[in-house]
Formats: C-alpha cells, structure tokens, sequence
C-alpha cells in the first residue's frame, strides 16, 4: 500500500466545478478498485490555521491504495477531471513510519518496518474537535502557528479538513525527521499545546502520522490565476 496526497490549484471561475466534484467524487474515490481509505479535503492557505484561513482556491484528497493500482488512479476520469480546471497539481506518494490515532474510526495508515526514515519527512494530523471546545481550541492555536513558520528544516505546511470547523487538520513537509522532531518535542508553544489538549481533552478523535517522502510531482507554490 502507498499514501497518495493530491492537491490542485483552481482559479475562482472554476469553484462551483471544485466544490460539485468534492461532494461527488467522495464516493467514486472510496469505490476505486485497490483503496483501502479515501478522503476529500478542502485547504487553508498554511497562515493561521483557524477557519479565516481557508482557501476557496486549493482542493485534493487522500486515498490509501495498492501500488499496483497508483498508475490507474493517476490516469482515472477522477483524477483527470481536476486536471482540467486545474491550473496546478501536486501530488506526494508518501510510506508511514508511525501512526497513532484514528481517522473517522479507524487506522488507515498501516506501518511497517523496513521504511527509510532518512530524507525528507512529511506529517499529517487530523482531529475532531469537540463542539464544546472549540473557541478554547482556536485560541490555542496562533502561538503554535508562530513557533512552526520559525521552525527550521520546515519546507511547507498547511491546513487540511474535512470540514471548515470541526474536523481540522494539517499536512507539513520538513527536511528530516529531526526538524520535525525539534519543533514537536522541544518548541515551548507546541510542547503546551500537547499538555493543552491532555487538560482539556478538547479532541473527540485525533490522529498523528509520519511519513517517509517516496516521490513528490509539481509543486506546492501556488501557480493559479484568477
């Protein structure tokens, strides 16, 4: 199996293509022969990760697939259909090193133990946040965000969910699993959010992934048009 991240930048003319494909293409992702997990995701443009942030212009989804059946999704109607009112496409082949947590019930990411860790590392967290909590979770997130644009070896880093509020989450690319590190266990703004979360256990379900980086085509860098 291998995890592969797509996102396309759409120009605003093409939003009411972007959002009828986000609702239709859910089941048709989940249907394709080989995906084991498949998810649909809006964007935020990586600045402040609350709600204001999200970016009308930058759509993908996830699926979890056998290999054999990559080249196949990377060609299918699916897939191409974003392409063509698309202005630009990245897409990122990822190999979990470490999960924890589950995503809308379950554990999508299966782990093995021959990953090379070595290079570049990217990270996914998702979480959905109690209805009760969440200005308290909103609150907490500026100096977090000011402590991971300060962190060194981070190449990118944006919001991702399922949903504007409630179900949020992120996708971040950093140059090793060091720097990564670094800003998890030592930045003073993350490592109180962590202890945050355990106070006030504002999460119904949460998840935290690692990944090797098999392969990335294109480019994060916003090249769309208006």
């Amino acid at each position: 199996m291998v995890t592969a991240l797509y996102f396309f930048d759409t120009p605003t003319r093409s939003l009411p293509l972007a959002i009828w494909s986000m609702a239709v293409d859910r089941g048709r992702l989940r249907r394709f022969k080989g995906v084991s997990f498949a998810k649909l995701l809006g964007a935020g443009k990586g600045e402040t990760f609350t709600p204001r942030d999200a970016d009308i212009n930058r759509w993908g989804f996830l699926v979890v697939i056998e290999e054999d059946r990559l080249a196949a999704l990377d060609q299918s109607r699916i897939v191409k259909k974003w392409r063509r009112f698309s202005t630009g496409e990245y897409r990122i082949l990822l190999d979990p090193i470490s999960s924890h947590g589950k995503w809308s019930r379950r554990e999508p990411f299966e782990v093995k133990g021959n990953v090379n860790a070595d290079g570049k590392i990217a990270a996914i967290t998702r979480a959905r946040i109690k209805a009760s909590h969440t200005s308290r979770f909103f609150s907490s997130v500026p100096p977090v965000t000011a402590s991971l644009h300060g962190s060194p070896g981070l190449l990118a880093a944006i919001g991702i969910g399922e949903a504007p509020i409630g179900l949020q989450g992120t996708f971040s690319l950093w140059n090793s699993a060091a720097h990564l590190r670094t800003f998890a266990y030592k930045g003073e703004a993350h490592i109180k959010a962590i202890a945050d979360t355990e106070k006030f256990q504002w999460y119904a379900e949460e998840l935290f992934a690692r990944f090797s980086v098999r392969e990335e085509r294109g480019s994060m860098v916003d090249k769309r048009s208006n």
